[in-house]
This record gives structure tokens, sequence and C-alpha cells, in this order.
């Protein structure tokens, strides 16, 4: 009796409660009945309200099970579904495993805690294993299934959930089928997704938001918005998915002119919101909608973050106001390699270069910084392939030349960063601007001493674009580029190529062109020239469709350059077999 109504008043405690609770026997039946509700009543209470974390957690559990009440199969039920939530799963899986009446409920929990975890691929084991010991699932099983599968990437997985979905007749259910479109979208079966939109009798703003946010992935801007337009009602997620996928789509100007929509009607956006519009300000060179910007955010109160002071350093510095992503930067109170690289960069770049070195080597001489004291922390910020883009621009745009090699040397020899086309480029930049442009050249045509793995066909790309940078020779690359361009007109990798020969050779009224082209063509994604992009041609770019009318055209000229470069046959980008 006494231990009973102890236990009745006792609280969440610090330690572990192991003591045994027992109701004495001496009792009349309907008296011990009260007092055995009102127990569970009281466990109940506790994992409703007072579980906050795992400890609090092992303390009911201890006091269930050395009561006997761990056989209740509700209050089991309710320390699995707090378990999947405050612990990790394996220790879910233990607690399923002692419950003696297994349900549908149960199996869910577990499938939905693997989904949670870092091995979403055992949620779809342990369904089949669950079908095959007698469970029938119900439509709450499938949503965090799918989700796995959408986790993983994996497409077959999907369409094998999506089945079983069909012949357990839940697949017409709205949550399901917001799954499935999800899915679906992160395993790029962008199309899948749209049919099974287009099929469901009832839809909410997830379904919708889903499927616009699907088609912003691949770029399909144009499907999106004519989607948004026909939207029944819109949320903050709708506008934020918008907004971020006309920035992913290079068309920065939209994104702002739907910022500037949103505030016509009333709606306030969020931290994400306003990472998206500060980077599209940036990107954009729009300094006086920057500072509005800015003034929006000291408006809204919204809370200083990583993320969003690196956003507001880097719209700052792409404005070319390094002096004010500064002093942002000195007021983080925690900074991460990103936010370094954006304020080394912006400097290097944009401002002083003498100031991006001092603040590169500042960053690699001392430990993370938290309210601008030094931390006793030993974890070191190094330096990764953007840091060097960086520095060595500076060099080049200071013309330091022993410094930019001493640079180049540190980034191979100490810090194992292994360079790319990028870091080429800019060393390349940096000995023409000395007028050592015949270095220059040989320079870019080395790199394949770095990286024994590059192909023939990325050593003439490279090649070619120091021959037009260097010596405004774009004859070549022109024809290439377009004959590319005409024999494959839907593919944006063949107009960034075009674009990119005239951008580095300097004719510019010919990039304008060839992004009208582009608008014309209604392939949604303007091209870039930016450091990145030229790596991704040099790296990434293949002209492999050999069966294709006038690729051997395109093969006589690349191999006319190969030797012109002496450089070995490419082959069209197929490496040339060695004894």
């Amino acid at each position: 009796m006494a231990r009973v109504s102890k236990l009745q008043r006792l609280p969440i405690q610090n330690t572990f409660l192991t003591r045994p609770i027992a109701i004495t026997t001496n009792t009349s039946p309907p008296e011990g009945k009260r007092r055995l509700s009102s127990l569970f009543s009281h466990f109940e209470a506790l994992l409703q309200n007072s579980c906050q974390n795992a400890r609090h957690l092992l303390q009911i559990q201890a006091l269930l099970v050395t009561s006997s009440l761990f056989r209740n199969p509700y209050l089991a039920r309710t320390i699995l579904s707090r378990a999947s939530h405050l612990c990790d799963v394996a220790y879910t899986r233990v607690i399923f495993r002692s419950i003696n009446s297994l349900d549908t409920f149960c199996v869910n929990i577990v499938i939905q805690a693997y989904s949670n975890s870092h091995a979403p691929r055992e949620a779809i084991v342990f369904y089949f294993r669950s079908l095959m010991r007698g469970f029938f699932p119900n439509s709450y099983t499938f949503v965090p299934l799918v989700a796995s599968c959408a986790k993983m990437g994996c497409i077959g997985s999907g369409k094998e959930c999506h089945a079983q979905a069909t012949k357990n007749g839940v697949d017409s259910v709205l949550p399901v089928q917001n799954s499935l479109i999800h899915m679906y979208v992160c395993c790029g079966g962008v199309q899948l997704a749209r049919v099974l939109f287009d099929g469901m009798l009832s839809r909410d703003l997830v379904s919708w938001n889903s499927i616009i946010n699907g088609h912003m992935m691949v770029g399909e801007l144009n499907a999106a918005h004519r989607l948004f337009d026909k939207m029944p009602e819109r949320n903050l997620v709708t506008w934020n998915v918008m907004i971020s996928g006309y920035l992913k789509g290079r068309n920065p100007g939209y994104a702002m002119k739907l910022f500037r929509e949103m505030g016509r009607l009333g709606l306030r956006g969020n931290a994400r919101t306003m990472v998206c519009v500060a980077t599209a300000c940036g990107r954009s060179g729009r300094l006086k909608e920057a500072k509005s910007v800015h003034g929006s955010i000291v408006r809204m109160s919204l809370r200083s973050s990583l993320i969003l002071d690196t956003a507001l350093i880097g719209m700052y510095c792409k404005c070319r106001k390094v002096e004010v992503a500064q002093i942002v930067f000195e007021r983080m109170r925690e900074r991460n390699l990103v936010s370094w690289n954006m304020m080394i960069l912006g400097h290097c770049i944009r401002g002083s270069p003498e100031d991006g070195l001092d603040l590169f080597e500042v960053m690699i001489s001392m430990g993370k910084m938290k309210h601008g004291v030094e931390s006793d922390e030993t974890l070191r910020l190094l330096p990764n392939e953007v840091t060097f883009i960086g520095v060595l621009c500076a060099c080049a745009r200071a013309e330091m030349l022993d410094e930019g090699r001493s640079y180049f040397k540190q980034m191979t020899d100490v810090f194992g960063v292994k360079p790319n086309y990028a870091h080429f480029w800019c060393m390349a930049n940096l000995l023409a601007s000395v007028k050592l442009v015949g270095e220059a050249e040989e320079f870019l045509r080395s790199m394949a001493e770095f990286d024994g793995d590059m192909s023939c066909e990325s050593l003439v790309w490279a090649s070619l674009l120091g021959l037009c940078h260097f010596k405004r020779d774009v004859y070549l690359g022109e024809r290439i580029a377009k004959l590319l361009v005409d024999m494959d007109p839907k593919n944006l990798t063949c107009y960034q190529f075009l674009l990119i020969i005239y951008a580095v050779s300097a004719q510019w009224e010919n990039v304008s062109e060839v992004q009208k082209l582009v608008k014309e063509r209604r392939l949604e994604i303007i091209p870039g020239s930016s450091l990145v992009d030229l790596k991704n041609i040099v790296h990434n770019f293949k002209v492999t469709n050999k069966g294709q009318e006038g690729i051997e055209a395109v093969n006589l000229m690349m191999d006319e350059l190969a030797h012109r470069f002496s450089l070995p046959s490419s082959d069209l980008g197929q490496k040339q077999s060695t004894s």
C-alpha cells in the first residue's frame, strides 16, 4: 500500500529507478483493480507528458517491467513508439522483440524507425520479413516504407513498394500517394510522379508542392510555373520551392520577382526564404535590393544562424561590398569551412587579394572559433579545393608568381588536395599575367601529370580553352561547339560549351547571343561561364554518340586539335590503349 501511494506521487527522477512495485494482496478485488487502474493511468501520463529523453524512457520502462505492467499491450506499444523517437533503431528492435502481442501498429513503428535512421534499406528488409510472418500492412505502413526508398534514391525498390501498396488496396490513400510522388521525384522519375499526380482524385498542398519541386529539380521551370499558377492555394513551402527552383535554374531575377510578389500578398518569409533571396541578390549583383533584403531580415527578427550569415556574406561579396561582408563575418558566433571560404573568396576575387591571403593564413593556423575567441578544441579547419581557388585567384590578381607556385605546391603536398581544372586555370592566368603565355598554355596541358585517369578528351578541352583565352583563337572551338549544338539542340551542355568558348575569349556579344538562343529554344536553364562551369566542361563533357550524323567532322577537328597541342588522338573521349 505504502509503495503504491509513494509511486503515485513520484515524478521523473535524475537517478535510475529500479525499486519493484507491488500491489498488496490483502485488499478486496475491486479495490485492487482501482489501484491497478490508477497505476496504469499514472504510467500513461508519464509516457505522454514527462518522457522527454532516453534516460526518462529507461526509467519508466524499468518501472513497468518490475511492476509487470509491461505486459499490458497499450503500455508496451507506447514504450515502443517513444523509443523510436528517443532511442536508436537497435534499441527499438529490442523492445519490439520483447512485446508479446505484436500487431500492425508495432511493425509500422519499427519501419518508421528504420526510415528515420541511417539504414533505410533495413525498413524494406524488415517489411518483407514481417509479411512472411503473417503481417497485414495498412496505409500507415507505406508512408515510411516509401520514404525509405526516397532516402535511398532507389527507384527499383520504390516501384516494388508501389506494387505492394496497390496489392493491398491503399494506393489511392492520399498520404500514400503523396509519399509515392515524393519518392519518384527523389529517384529522378519526375514523369512517373507526374502521371501519378495527374491521376489523383484529390490533392492537398503536399501533393502540389512535391510535384512542383520535382519539375524544378530537373530544370523544368515552365512546367513547374504552370502548376504553380493552377494551385487552388499556396503556403510558404510553395513559395520557397519556386524561389529556390528559379535560383538553381540560374534565373535569380525571377526569384527576386517572386519574393516581391510574396510581399505584395502580405506573406512573410522564413530563414530559408531569406537565404535564397540573399543568394539571388548576390548572383544578380543588385546592391540596392541586397540592402533591402538585409533590412527585411532585421525587421523580421530572424535569429542569426550559420547558413543565413554565410548567405549574407556571399551576397555582399558578390555585390562588391566586401567590407560589409567582413563585418557580418566578424559578428558570427559560429563559423565553418563554408563561411571561411566565402569570406576568403570575397577578398581574393572582389576585394583585396592581400586581405584574402591573410585571412587564409589565419584560418589554417587556428582551431574552431566561437565568439571571436580561440577554442581549446584541436579541430582545425583544413582548406579544401574551393579555398585554394580563392587563394590562387588572389595570386593571379596581385601577380604574385612565387607565392602562387608555393600555394599550389602546398595544396598538393601539405593539404593533400587534388587539383582540378579550376586550379590549373587560375595558375595559367597567373603565368599569363606576368607575360609567360607559353608556359601558361603548357601548364594547362600538364594536368595529366596530376591526374593519371584524365581522358584525352578532357586534355583537348583544357588546351582548347587555353588557346581561346590566351591567344583569342576561337575558330576550331567555335566550329566544334556549333556542330555539337546542331547535332543535339536539346542538350544544354553543348550550349554551355559554346558560351564558354566565347566567354574565355572575351566575346561578350556572342555570349549574349548564346543565352538569347537558349531562351528562344525554351531550354529554361541559362548556362553560365564561372570557374565551376569551366571545370565541369573539362572534366565531365563527353562526346560519345559515334553513330550520330556529323560526329565524323567533330572527331576530325578534335584530332586536329590533339595534333596541334601534341596530345594523343582523343578518339572522342576514349583513351587509346597502351601496350
